[in-house]
């Protein structure tokens, strides 16, 4: 009788396999329309009818004057309209731009190209997490992610975020992919992203922890090569290093989440600045330091947390930050299913939740109030997200040991301290 009872409550505790793949099957049933229903929303209905902040125009206007022999570089720089700011290594890159002259056409192209990489890199992360495109996860972060303020405005206001977002994620996996191939094929992605945005330039660290001589010779030769290309084909380049690059080094008050836009927005003392920015600046450097004990054994893990760091720590600390830039930090989600994962600290969640709200603040008699926190509640997700990794890092890399055997009652016992 005691034997029966036992085996009725184990079936009733224990979820039958069967079960879980109902659960499944009706979680796939929920959320892929779902997922279908937010994708076309923000193409059709946010991005390609275009929003007040357009960033396609001012690339391919500089693209077409680029193919058309005029300056490139020959806008006002003193108002807060999107400016041109690529080097001419990624201006050469992208002049195939300005070969069409029917802006909406290259426009809706652009977008939709932004998508599908957004879309691709999910999955490709689907996978590196160790899920099946078959399982819930995959609609579930496509879902998550095109109902964030990242990735709507990434679409909305036409940027380039999206190629760079699959970039990214092509070079954590090659970069982890054994081999000499995926070791150059790391490298000469990471050199592109670089390219177009310098803030990749950090992850250069992840590659010379693992001693990866190739990814790291492909990641800073690809945009030395290229620059020196474009150098003579660009018309006035020499105005890069004249107008854009000291433009580059202003912190900018408008639309800046970084912790100096805050800092000149609110008119902060500046050795408040110096000593916040000493502090983030420690944390992400314990948050590298501690995590590259896993750099070997927790690879997925390590790199994907390792990276979020980095350019979290680019967004707060460098002279422009903006909300966007937070798709960046989707890999580390990703680790979600790892023991090791940052994820299981609240504190994690709370940070990359202000990265990526897509909720507005601005209501009727509030209006100030309100583009404040829609301006700097990544800044705090950010800060958030940093000193998080920090502290979880260093108390697993403190509490964390190998396997070890005791003895206890005459048998061997193995025990993981976690």
């Amino acid at each position: 009788m005691t034997i029966r009872m036992n085996a009725l409550r184990t079936a009733w505790s224990s979820p039958a396999p069967e079960g879980a793949q109902r659960l499944s099957t009706v979680a796939n049933a929920f959320l892929w329309p779902l997922a279908a229903l937010l994708i076309i929303h923000r193409i059709f209905a946010v991005a390609l009818p275009g929003t007040v902040t357009d960033d396609f125009t001012t690339v391919w206007s500089a693209a077409r004057r680029f193919v058309l022999r005029e300056p490139v570089y020959n806008e006002l720089y003193h108002h807060v309209d999107p400016h041109y700011l690529y080097n001419p290594g990624a201006t050469l890159l992208l002049s195939p731009l300005g070969l069409v002259d029917n802006i909406g056409a290259v426009r809706a192209l652009f977008i939709l190209v932004n998508a599908a990489c957004i879309i691709g890199a999910l999955a490709w992360l689907t996978r590196l997490g160790g899920h099946r495109l078959s399982s819930p996860v995959f609609p579930g972060a496509l879902a998550l992610a095109f109902l964030t303020e990242a990735v709507t405005n990434t679409l909305g206001f036409a940027n380039i975020n999206g190629v760079l977002f699959l970039g990214l994620v092509a070079f954590l996996a090659w970069l982890l992919n054994a081999g000499a191939g995926s070791s150059w094929a790391a490298g000469l992605v990471l050199g592109l992203c670089i390219l177009i945005k310098p803030m990749f330039a950090p992850l250069l660290l992840l590659p010379l922890l693992r001693l990866d001589w190739r990814a790291i010779i492909g990641g800073i030769a690809v945009p030395v090569v290229l620059n020196l290309i474009a150098w003579p084909l660009t018309p006035g380049a020499r105005d890069y290093i004249d107008i854009v690059a000291p433009y580059l080094g202003i912190t900018r008050d408008y639309a800046n989440s970084s912790l100096s836009g805050a800092a000149v927005y609110f008119g902060m003392p500046g050795w408040l600045h110096t000593v916040l920015f000493a502090l983030f600046a420690a944390a992400v450097l314990v948050a590298v330091v501690f995590l590259a004990r896993y750099r070997f054994t927790a690879e997925w893990v390590w790199a994907a947390t390792t990276s979020a760091v980095l350019l979290a720590g680019v967004c707060l600390l460098s002279s422009l930050g903006q909300a966007y830039y937070s798709m960046l930090l989707f890999p580390a989600v990703f680790t979600i299913g790892h023991r090791l994962s940052a994820f299981r600290s609240p504190a994690a969640w709370a940070g990359i939740i202000l990265c990526l709200s897509p909720l507005t603040w601005v209501v009727d008699g509030h209006y100030v109030t309100g583009r404040w926190l829609d301006t700097f509640l990544p800044t705090v997700g950010w800060a958030v997200f940093i000193v998080a990794v920090a502290a979880w890092a260093v108390a697993v890399s403190t509490s964390d040991r190998p396997e070890r055997t005791h003895r206890h009652g005459g048998q061997h016992e193995l025990q993981r301290l976690d």
